[in-house]
């Protein structure tokens, strides 16, 4: 019988046949009466008689060389620790409140099942970061891994940083065995498809590789941030040929408009309904104060006019009404973008860097235009020359406008800058309110208690 090489993987002859066989009744075990510990039996004809040409795997190893099989495709996936995103733990309505969007992704949770069920063709998962398409690949790779068929996972990025490694004379694996795997495997998953970023080099490997599959026809899910007209044309034809490839677009938004830290579970889950405005630990002023700080969030989230500007010490609970502001807004179905401030403005610095795929102006227009911008822990971040005048932009433009605001600070009005604070203050557009609840993590007494404006 002739060894069977089991150093490398030959994705150009997988079947469900590729079973081994191994010596069975050892360490006193009880021999197989069918095999007397082979591990392999000759198998019958049609005719009943024996065929001596072929051997199969004996009933008594078959369970073994089951989960032998399993542990190899999913250590051959290389979905490590994403194997935990599947399907069972996969929201079939998605992340967002408002019933468009759950509608769909309703519809992508339909197809991406349907596709798990009989992987044929391509599956193009389209969508700003967040927004869960890298949990619909992985659910759908985890689930054929479930029914025995290969399958293979790989960032993009690192594909091309494989690739480029495996030139190197100390590699364990060669450039043609890599992209020989990525290029045969029966479904392959690549995450995060990144338009315009690419080398020349890194376009070219590409088209390869999915000129092959397409050519082939070997099934194939791509996930990407871009909306499919945004991709290189040599690349979009295949995507988009209607024969062959499903384009679903999980969220039409871009990503300057997702809901931003809103997308932590924590935040998800600061609503008015989780906010305790009673504390009955607290001295009956503070919990007067706190009772009011809800209310005036309540009214403000009903009907967003002007600003509203929380002040208080951390944990004081300001984020938590903030937050719960945007989360009702949001279920209602309109427009609101929750940013922390130091994210904010580690965003713009990006902007300006030679990867960036989002201009400084498409990110500023973004904030400025937001129906409403809440902007949480306004504090000693901003206090650089650059970060004041990139916060004073936005702030002026939207006193201007007078588009509705947002703003939680734990400083007081006379610690933040001058042409900032003189728009915080004026009557006419903003409420400054200060909570004197102390952190509710720990009763811890305040370093100090703004004044109220």
């Amino acid at each position: 019988m002739a060894r069977t090489n089991t150093s490398r993987v030959d994705t150009d002859t997988w079947s469900e046949d590729r079973e081994s066989s191994a010596p069975a009744g050892e360490d006193g075990r009880e021999t197989c009466p069918v095999c007397r510990g082979a591990g392999f039996v000759h198998p019958a004809l049609d005719s009943g008689q024996t065929d001596f040409s072929r051997v199969v795997p004996c009933t008594c190893i078959r369970g073994e060389l089951r989960r032998r099989k399993a542990e190899y495709l999913e250590k051959y996936s290389n979905l490590g620790a994403l194997s935990q995103l599947n399907f069972e733990n996969l929201s079939p309505k998605g992340k967002l409140a408002d019933a468009a969007s759950q509608e769909r992704f309703a519809q992508v949770y339909r197809a991406a099942r349907a596709f798990a069920e009989n992987p044929e063709g391509w599956l193009v998962l389209s969508g700003p970061g967040g927004c869960g398409k890298t949990h619909v690949a992985c659910a759908i790779a985890g689930h054929c891994l479930g029914a025995g068929k290969p399958v293979f996972y790989i960032g993009i990025a690192d594909l091309l940083d494989h690739l480029r490694s495996a030139f190197s004379p100390a590699s364990d694996t060669t450039y043609d065995e890599l992209f020989e795997q990525v290029k045969n495997v029966p479904l392959l998953v690549l995450d995060d498809l990144t338009p315009g970023s690419a080398t020349a080099w890194a376009r070219e490997k590409l088209e390869q590789l999915l000129n092959h599959r397409f050519n082939v026809r070997l099934a194939t899910v791509i996930t990407t941030d871009a909306p499919v007209e945004k991709i290189d044309e040599r690349l979009r034809v295949r995507l988009t040929s209607g024969e062959f490839c499903q384009v679903l677009t999980i969220e039409q938004r871009s990503p300057l408009d997702d809901q931003s830290g809103l997308g932590l579970e924590l935040l998800r889950n600061m609503t008015f309904d989780s906010f305790d405005h009673k504390r009955m630990e607290l001295p009956l002023e503070e919990r007067q104060n706190l009772r009011q700080a809800f209310d005036l969030a309540v009214e403000f989230a009903r009907s967003p006019e002007g600003w509203l500007i929380f002040q208080g010490v951390n944990g004081c609970g300001k984020t938590h009404l903030a937050a719960a502001i945007a989360n009702y807004r949001q279920a209602q179905g309109h427009g609101v973008l929750f940013v922390v401030v130091s994210d904010l403005l580690d965003r713009v610095r990006s902007t300006f860097g030679p990867d960036s795929r989002t201009s400084y102006d498409e990110y500023s227009e973004k904030l400025k235009r937001a129906p409403l911008l809440i902007l949480d822990d306004f504090g000693e971040h901003s206090a650089t020359p650059w970060a004041q005048e990139k916060l004073y932009q936005l702030i002026n433009h939207r006193y201007n406008a007078r588009l509705p605001m947002v703003i939680t600070t734990c400083l007081t009005l006379d610690e933040i800058e001058t042409r900032i604070s003189s728009r915080m203050v004026d009557p006419r557009i903003s409420l400054v309110f200060n909570i004197t609840a102390p952190d509710y993590r720990g009763n811890i007494e305040p370093v100090r208690r703004p004044k109220r404006y």
